[in-house]
């Protein structure tokens, strides 16, 4: 499963300033059943724009992360509040259908 986000980095504040926030909320919450990684995307031409993806082996491990969040997870988020503004993408199952280039002919 994969939950998808979208950041807005607002004005007077960097990519990196939130990325250090993820990165330490995400240390921790890697921690927690079912978790399997995430990962953080500059959009290209918009540096002020990140996409997030949270790899989870299921919703129902993300959501039992969700209802009883790590009081340090809570603190890191508020923290970062101001630099940004979250946009939920949603909740996708993984893929279906995965269409791969052919290999290249030697």
């Amino acid at each position: 499963m994969k939950y998808i986000f979208e950041v807005h980095i607002r004005d007077g504040y960097t990519a990196e300033d939130y990325a250090d926030a993820w990165v330490r909320a995400s240390k921790l919450i890697q921690q927690a059943p079912g978790a399997r990684g995430t990962e953080l995307h500059r959009k290209i031409d918009d540096p002020a724009t990140l996409i997030a993806i949270a790899h989870w082996d299921s919703k129902a491990s993300r959501d039992a992360m969700e209802a009883q969040p790590a009081p340090k997870v809570k603190e890191i988020i508020r923290s970062a509040a101001p630099f940004c503004e979250i946009r939920v993408i949603g909740e996708f199952e993984e893929p279906e259908w995965v269409v791969m280039p052919p290999p290249a002919r030697s």
